[in-house]
């Protein structure tokens, strides 16, 4: 006869597993993808390979964007390696514009995979521990969503912070999926923009059998307006905080 208390115990046990499953397959995937899938997701690669997507391209338009944001999600969601050369293949397939909108739209779509995956993994019971924390911790939780808005902004804007890890910190807090997908959507065009932009100069740079600079991104013409978007961004903490300091 099975015992009931035997039977309570191992229910959460195997939901707490099913809910980890998911990140358990994306870290799987990307340790597998990060030893097989380096040579194939390459600069290298679409240079040796440019011509047949360009003809693919042209005979098969819809197809070639479905197949690009397709590949460009799973890039992102699984963390495989690549998605700085896949945001280059969109703006040399596609041009500066639509290739942005595919860009941006396929890695805020594979960003959501990872916030969800967190989030159902352990987001919940993450953030309910930071809620009845105590110290840093729990002052870390309050600045985060006294500014929520501000913050998710800045992570997405500041080109130090890895996207992956912007990716999970909102889960861990207890972020809405409505601002996530708002925040990272818009926060990422600026840098999704520049890329796209490299990526739309790649004929010329073929032609000199060169490779593309990418820290064009902190050139001071590029990064000094990103820079000013983040100060922006943070505009309502500081004046929050000059208010604050006002009453005490």
């Amino acid at each position: 006869m099975n015992d009931p208390e035997a039977i309570n115990v191992a229910r959460p046990r195997r939901s707490a597993l099913l809910r980890r499953l998911p990140l358990v397959l994306i870290a799987t995937i990307a340790i597998i993808g990060a030893v097989t899938l380096r040579d194939y997701l390459s600069f290298d690669a679409l240079a040796r390979n440019r011509e047949a997507l360009m003809a693919f391209r042209d005979a098969h338009y819809l197809l070639t964007v479905l197949c690009f944001m397709s590949a460009y999600v799973a890039i992102v969601a699984f963390s495989l390696p690549g998605a700085t050369v896949a945001t280059l293949t969109g703006g040399f397939l596609f041009g500066v514009f639509p290739g942005a909108l595919f860009n941006v739209t396929a890695a805020t779509i594979g960003a959501t995979g990872i916030f969800l995956a967190a989030r159902w993994g352990m987001g919940d019971r993450m953030a309910a521990k930071m809620e009845t924390s105590e110290g840093r911790v729990k002052r870390i939780k309050q600045a985060i969503r006294e500014n929520e808005l501000s913050v998710l902004f800045l992570i997405r804007l500041v080109p130090a912070v890895p996207f992956f890890v912007a990716n999970i910190i909102p889960a861990l807090v207890g972020v809405s999926l409505a601002r996530f997908v708002f925040t990272t959507f818009f926060g990422i065009i600026p840098g999704g923009v520049v890329y796209t932009w490299v990526g739309a100069g790649l004929g010329e740079v073929f032609a000199r059998a060169a490779r593309p600079d990418l820290g064009i991104i902190f050139e001071p013409h590029v990064l000094g307006p990103i820079l000013g978007l983040c100060a922006l961004a943070a505009l309502p903490i500081l004046l929050k905080h000059v208010r604050h300091r006002k009453e005490i």
